[in-house]
């Protein structure tokens, strides 16, 4: 019986490191088609036949693995860019400049949209007082797949003002996002400095998406570090680019990293990758409002036609915070939770 698990063990893990091998060389290879197809069966015949004819079965397995880690050794060498014919939506990043307790963001994304791919481009440089941070909210968007959603920060300042980032796959020209290609080497990591009005009504009038919004229990000081975290992040990828990574480098698993950061233990959690359920992780944490049960609270924390009657508003954060369940004056010196 040890024996027999072993094998399928063996043959569970050559499988796997064959199929991500092959997937690789042909995402990630020739820009030739043919070339790159051609390298891809290749490996998979190679490594077959020395699981098929070598003997025992752990060596064949072994050898078959060897001709895996090279492509992992040159895939690990691709190096990302930041000099591509980019999308006009990720052309720009945003890069910050600390002055004390002041920044001042180059390139904040204010587009002003007629449609999803029919818009206004709109570059601003903006200044906050960091002394302002008030709290920060979490947004979730889904497109679709309920288990999946996209996750954006968004600051609150004393003066009424919002900051809200995204962080995104930076898509060039032509391309379009594929959640297979996600996990490979196609996409360099883009932090999207924005207005609400922008981020937040581009999903949820032009994309049909439904979006969430949850006040975070943390205090202004919490904030303002999970903030320049944020910032100082952004500012090193605009001269140190990486790679975007559906299991590692996404939305949500760097916001894991920036809150570990900052504010303190983050435990691992499956809802991490399945994060359209982190909304029922922070409540469970006691990081969001749990005065209500929670199907009550994420009915009213869905903004989506809020967001779609503001529309182009001026006052587009107010208008889908009405209402809203939890204030941050409420968590002014609470802490996040982490039961």
């Amino acid at each position: 019986m040890i024996r027999l698990v072993g094998r399928v063990i063996a043959v569970a893990v050559v499988v796997l490191a064959v199929a991500w091998g092959v997937l690789a060389l042909w995402f990630d290879g020739s820009v030739s088609r043919v070339l790159a197809g051609g390298l891809a069966a290749a490996l998979a015949v190679i490594c077959i036949s020395m699981v098929a004819l070598i003997r025992p079965l752990y060596r064949g397995a072994i050898a078959a693995l060897i001709p895996v880690v090279i492509v992992a050794f040159w895939w690990m060498s691709i190096p990302p860019s930041n000099t591509r014919d980019w999308t006009p939506d990720v052309a720009r990043v945003a890069q910050t400049t600390f002055d004390g307790s002041r920044v001042t963001i180059e390139n904040v994304r204010n587009f002003k949209y007629r449609s999803e791919t029919d818009y206004e481009d709109r570059w601003e440089a903006r200044s906050y007082d960091l002394d302002k941070v008030r709290g920060v909210d979490m947004f979730l968007s889904y497109w679709g797949p309920t288990l999946i959603a996209h996750t954006i920060a968004s600051w609150e300042f004393d003066d009424g003002r919002h900051l809200a980032i995204s962080i995104e796959t930076r898509k060039e020209t032509g391309e379009s996002y594929s959640a297979l290609r996600g996990f490979f080497r196609q996409y360099e990591l883009v932090y999207v400095v924005a207005d609400e009005r922008d981020l937040i009504g581009l999903r949820a009038d032009y994309r049909g998406e439904q979006v969430y919004l949850y006040r975070l229990r943390v205090s202004p000081a919490q904030a303002r570090a999970l903030l320049v975290d944020y910032l100082q992040e952004a500012n090193r990828l605009a001269n140190n680019p990486r790679w975007y990574n559906a299991l590692t480098s996404n939305c949500t698993t760097m916001i894991r990293y920036h809150a570990q950061n900052t504010i303190g233990s983050y435990p691992l959690d499956w809802r991490i990758l399945a994060n359209g359920r982190a909304d029922e992780m922070a409540y469970e944490r006691g990081q969001i409002d749990t005065n209500l049960p929670f199907d009550v609270l994420r009915a009213h924390s869905n903004i989506t036609e809020k967001a779609e009657a503001a529309d182009d508003s001026p006052d587009f954060s107010t208008l889908i915070r009405k209402n809203l369940q939890g204030t941050h004056d409420a968590v002014k010196r609470s802490t996040v939770s982490s039961r």
